[in-house]
């Protein structure tokens, strides 16, 4: 006998699918029969209340991201967070309205077509972590994608000492501003880049944003800048574009021994000279998530805790940059594709 502690009928239950790959009308809101929702012995089912948006889910819609989104009809969306509304015969660990956040690998363990868009989401409970009172509603499906982006890198991979420099391309994203939260909190020195003079203005005045010193690529002399800031160069740079000229210029601004960690591709590919990093015995090396996710639960609870704890005392602070229905999620897509917002959008069921 299946346990079901809250009746879920008569809920409103959808999800978002998209039908080929392509635009933002190619996201479709599609009702689903709440028996979809039944748990199984080991399984509970979340009532959404925060899904956040990603770059990934756009290059997912268009096709660009097939390797985890496989081919349509299938629903976007790598993390999320909400309420539990009903447990399996056999959960003992979770109960119904406790607030859950999935864990980095629930939309990865499931069929490829099954995102975290979506008003409800059925998982077994060893997929969920527990969440802080003091974490608000509307970013706790939000944390995981900037928090342990940035922090499975720099702190785990990278070993990030106190003083050592790090450069935070794409200084307005939600995974730069948690770094530079992250990196500050462990004794680094953060240097933001960023695109416009207006982003550069409001990063300075924003208190989540823990930048040391930034600098807009508006300035033809930007990395000039950059070298008498260090003078010896950066140790650290986490970026997400990879481009060729912006990567050749991240070349030449390392310190010795230096490291570029490379974490998405919003560049195009082009030409670099790798010839620098001989000299300065320095690395460009890559970093997925999925490091973190595949590494002993010591390091992933370890991880969740941390973020958790200082995102509970407010040493961490997720910007959220704006919120959207989800059934409002093309308008989401069409804002994220302008690459204007400051930190997080998240989409609310």
């Amino acid at each position: 006998m299946i346990m079901v502690s809250i009746s879920i009928q008569n809920q409103i239950m959808y999800k978002i699918v998209v039908k080929d790959f392509g635009g933002v009308e190619q996201l479709q809101v599609v009702e689903l029969p709440d028996s979809i929702f039944t748990p199984g012995r080991d399984q509970v089912v979340i009532k959404l209340t925060s899904i956040g948006m990603n770059h990934a889910d756009l290059m997912a819609r268009r096709g660009e991201y097939k390797l985890v989104s496989g081919r349509p009809p299938f629903t976007p969306g790598l993390e999320g967070g909400g309420y539990i509304q009903a447990i399996g015969e056999a959960v003992t660990d979770r109960f119904v309205g406790q607030r859950v956040i999935l864990s980095p690998d629930a939309p990865r363990s499931t069929r490829r077509s099954e995102g975290t868009y979506q008003s409800h989401y059925l998982t077994t409970s060893d997929k969920t972590i527990p969440v802080p009172d003091a974490i608000s509603d509307e970013i706790i499906g939000a944390i995981w994608l900037p928090y342990l982006t940035a922090w499975g890198c720099l702190i785990w991979k990278q070993s990030l000492q106190p003083e050592q420099i790090v450069l935070l391309p794409a200084a307005s994203s939600s995974v730069a501003i948690a770094a530079s939260q992250i990196i500050r909190h462990h004794g680094g020195t953060t240097i933001g880049v960023t695109s416009s003079f207006r982003k550069l203005e409001k990063l300075r005045a924003m208190s989540e944003a823990h930048y040391d010193h930034i600098v807009t690529t508006v300035n033809p002399d930007w990395s000039k800048e950059i070298k008498k800031i260090t003078g010896k160069g950066v140790d650290v740079i986490f970026d997400p574009v990879a481009s060729g000229a912006f990567l050749n210029e991240e070349i030449r601004l390392l310190a010795k021994e230096g490291t570029i960690w490379i974490y998405g591709l919003l560049g195009r590919p082009d030409i670099v000279d790798v010839t620098p990093l001989i000299i300065k015995r320095a690395a460009i090396r890559g970093w997925v998530l999925n490091d973190l996710t595949q590494a002993s639960l010591d390091i992933q609870q370890g991880a969740y805790q941390h973020i958790l704890e200082a995102l509970a005392k407010g040493s961490y602070r997720l910007p959220v940059a704006r919120t959207f229905p989800l059934n409002e999620v093309c308008l989401a897509h069409e804002e994220m594709e302008k690459r204007e917002h400051i930190g997080k959008l998240i989409l609310c069921p």
